[in-house]
């Protein structure tokens, strides 16, 4: 049987667009267990960094990863990377909860760290994650990828700069992910280790729901979590919503699952509604239904009339630049860290205050 994609190899491709000279930004990369390790490495390998160490325990992992990255060195050990004094910055995709630990010791070591998200798990995670990047002036980047990494994300931005639809009203996210549950650690039923779902993908929707809203902050007025159909993994949930009013007024919701049907040409239908005062925008971000198997399709409506935009190979991925250069600069264009810190801790409330709800025909 062939087993359709998923979001574990989702790694986006764009074009070089180098911001640095090819020695200019060394990075080193620890912790392969997840595929999205990949899309960070080829978001910031195309914005000219140099791929140079990489370790994991598992040496069948570092042999895959070095086989994609013929420049990458495998290292004995993690200190060797942190030790290095070449590097400027170390990549993870670790398994969630133990993130914050390895950004802590990547910036105490001088070095900026980007990890996959969620960036970590836990209240006390995220204060003492704060806590080193004030002590240090290193950066805790996260790949928040559904909105850094999809041109139609990207673009949507852009349109919203430039007041396309109006003043956002509100916004409306769905991350529906395929399981493939016969492929996924064990890591990913436990969670202690990943979460839960409102953490592991919601995080996503929030950064999405703050930077679109241009909020810094929100109120989680309600939210539910559930593992409604999967009872032989206790650990593991299937489903989770929530619904956010934002700091400056605009109101959203995020809903999260793991059942994309086999039948789907892509890992998750994932879609971003965004209403304004003059118009709105609903971003189909992976696949146009039983249209396109390509995604990066914007959907706009406003007084000028109804547009299609077909975002792939319009505007690209410069969040990988940005964050560079803003590394070798000592500036932040790429990301605000209060605000890539706000997204997780949101996702950690709306996780802990969540309503458990059971599957309907129990």
């Amino acid at each position: 049987m062939q087993i359709k994609s998923d979001g574990q190899t989702y790694a986006p491709k764009g074009l070089a667009n180098h911001v640095c000279g090819p020695d200019d930004f060394p990075v080193g990369i620890i912790g392969l267990d997840h595929g999205h390790i990949y899309g960070m490495s080829n978001g910031l390998m195309e914005a000219g960094a140099k791929l140079a160490l990489v370790y994991d325990p598992d040496p069948q992992k570092v042999a895959e990863y070095c086989a994609r990255y013929s420049q990458v060195k495998p290292a004995r050990c993690k200190e060797e990377i942190l030790e290095n004094d070449q590097i400027r910055m170390v990549l993870s995709a670790s398994i969630p909860n133990e993130r914050c630990q390895l950004g802590i010791e990547v910036m105490e070591h001088g070095k900026d760290f980007f990890t996959d998200k969620p960036p970590l798990t836990t209240a006390q995670q995220l204060n003492q994650a704060k806590d080193t990047v004030k002590r240090t002036g290193r950066k805790y980047a996260v790949y928040y990828s559904e909105r850094r990494h999809v041109e139609a994300a990207v673009y949507a931005q852009k349109l919203l700069e430039e007041k396309a639809i109006g003043q956002v009203i509100s916004i409306a996210g769905f991350g529906p992910h395929r399981a493939s549950l016969p492929t996924r650690p064990q890591w990913f039923f436990e969670k202690e280790k990943y979460g839960g779902i409102l953490v592991d993908i919601g995080c996503h929707q929030i950064e999405q729901m703050l930077i679109y809203a241009g909020a810094s902050d929100a109120t989680i007025e309600q939210s539910r979590i559930g593992n409604l159909y999967h009872p032989e993994h206790p650990g593991f949930e299937d489903f989770g919503d929530m619904t956010l009013t934002c700091s400056n007024g605009v109101a959203a919701y995020g809903q999260l699952h793991w059942f994309t049907p086999d039948g789907l040409g892509a890992w998750g239908d994932g879609r971003t509604i965004i209403t304004g005062t003059d118009g709105y925008i609903e971003l189909r971000k992976y696949i146009d239904v039983a249209r396109d198997k390509e995604g990066d399709h914007i959907y706009l409506v406003n007084h000028e009339g109804e547009r299609h935009i077909k975002a792939a190979g319009t505007i690209g991925f410069p969040f990988f630049g940005q964050l560079i250069r803003d590394c070798l600069d000592g500036t932040s264009l790429a990301f605000d860290q209060e605000i890539e810190f706000k997204a997780i801790e949101l996702a950690i409330q709306a996780e802990k205050q969540a309503l458990r709800i059971h599957n309907p025909i129990e």
